[in-house]
């Protein structure tokens, strides 16, 4: 996705007003029609402020439920409420999407902002408790010694192998 600056915004305003459709600058610009649509839209209402880059503001949960309820009981189209709102679409889909599965409490809930914290440190071990699960866990740890144990051999073995073959005598270490 391309930001488009003021400027870019402007001229193609101007040009729909001119009278160019707005399907031929789409295609042209490859610009969404939508967009331009809205542009020019929010270019009517606001005037040239309204082609500027809004600010983030984070709506309250009252502001949230009027708009809210503006499209589902009152059946405002959501482009018009985008527009007088100064909401975003997605946003605004969102929050509708929520209130329709969930209610209008769903608004009023704080989530948690951000990542998650990490556990610090290494996770606790669950200790074995019948005499079942310690020996379990016993021969888990004795495999995995044996394991290692093998894994060492051969490569001592190797080793002293490749020295064999240059002519070296093997190390005692």
């Amino acid at each position: 996705m391309t930001k488009h600056t003021f400027e870019e915004k402007l001229a193609i305003v101007s040009q729909v007003r001119k009278g160019k459709p707005i399907l031929r600058i789409s295609r042209e610009r490859h610009i969404r029609e939508h967009m331009i649509l809205a542009w020019v839209r929010k270019y009517d209402l606001y005037g040239e402020s309204g082609l500027h880059k809004q600010p983030n503001v984070r709506p309250t949960a009252d502001f949230k439920e009027k708009v809210v309820r503006l499209v589902i009981e009152k059946g405002v189209p959501l482009t018009q409420v985008v527009l007088e709102y100064k909401v975003s679409k997605t946003a605004l889909e969102g929050w509708v999407r929520s209130v329709r599965v969930e209610g209008y409490a769903v608004l009023y809930q704080q989530k948690n902002r951000g990542r998650p914290p990490k556990g610090m440190g290494r996770s606790k071990k669950h200790e074995p408790e019948t005499e079942l699960e310690k020996l379990q866990a016993e021969n888990i740890r004795l495999r995995a010694e044996n394991a290692l144990l093998k894994k060492v051999t051969a490569l001592v073995k190797e080793r002293e192998a490749r020295e064999r073959m240059s002519g070296q005598k093997p190390s005692k270490n």
